[in-house]
């Protein structure tokens, strides 16, 4: 704690100095510890996930639920108990929901009754980060759709402009509701915040792949660089059909469903 003091009165009494003494604020500023990227961070031009639905239905333990819960537990997702106030990062939902209005009229009977996983589809053309008027909200270079809890001011103007329906709005403290072990990496939010989310961006940052992916003991989940010709999400998606989220919007959805 000296230490830190002693640094701050240096640069308290350099600043009273003036401008004139800059070379002395740049010997001090020297000194400071500088925060180093991990070497062996994950990076892309466009971060992609590809969902293999038949996989997920046919080799994964029936109800299974393991992707859902590796997500909430990470990131310290809540369980307020009601649907009203439900806050989801990756949960399932019915054929007719997932793909409104999309029938090729060849689909199996049974389809329409089989769980989809849904998430953030990290949309190229996110209308949510233009609609943001704090920029709480915002795409990073390799195409992740952010949230920034701290200049979330709870309007929800981002949750009416996602067509996909992936954000969730903190109505109580949701630090009451966490039943999972508390992950103390990972930021707890507030009251008043809107949630989502985010790719595991924390992970990339430590060189490890989301949580979800790394949980699915069926393989259903592929996630990769999407410009990476060579990358597992590239190899997926080109050796089999895909299809994404209303893709009439033009949002271009990073999240393909294999099926």
């Amino acid at each position: 704690m000296e230490t830190n003091r002693r640094d701050f009165l240096k640069i308290g009494g350099v600043c009273a100095l003036g401008l004139g003494s800059l070379p002395v604020l740049n010997a001090v500023a020297q000194n400071v510890p500088k925060i180093m990227d991990n070497p062996q961070a994950l990076t892309a031009k466009r971060w992609a996930m590809a969902i293999d639905v038949k996989k997920c239905w046919e080799k994964g333990k029936p109800g299974c639920k393991d992707c859902i819960l590796a997500c909430h537990t990470t990131h310290n997702v809540p369980d307020i108990g009601t649907l009203k106030e439900e806050i989801k990062w990756i949960w399932t939902e019915k054929y007719e929901n997932v793909f409104p209005g999309f029938e090729s009229g060849n689909e199996p009977h049974d389809i329409r009754e089989k769980p989809f996983l849904v998430l953030c589809n990290h949309c190229a053309n996110a209308p949510c980060t233009r609609v943001c008027p704090t920029k709480a909200t915002f795409k990073r270079a390799d195409g992740i759709t952010m949230m920034d809890f701290h200049r979330c001011i709870g309007c929800r103007y981002c949750m009416a402009g996602c067509p996909y329906g992936a954000r969730s709005f903190n109505f109580r403290d949701p630090r009451n509701y966490i039943k999972t072990e508390l992950n103390p990496t990972f930021p707890t939010r507030e009251r008043g915040v809107v949630e989502k989310c985010n790719f595991c961006e924390e992970r990339l940052a430590a060189g490890k792949i989301p949580a979800c992916v790394e949980a699915c003991a069926a393989k259903a989940l592929t996630f990769g660089d999407l410009e990476d010709p060579s990358s597992e999400v590239r190899k997926a998606l080109g050796a089999q059909y895909s299809i994404r989220r209303k893709p009439e919007l033009g949002t271009l959805p990073g999240v393909y469903y294999i099926i």
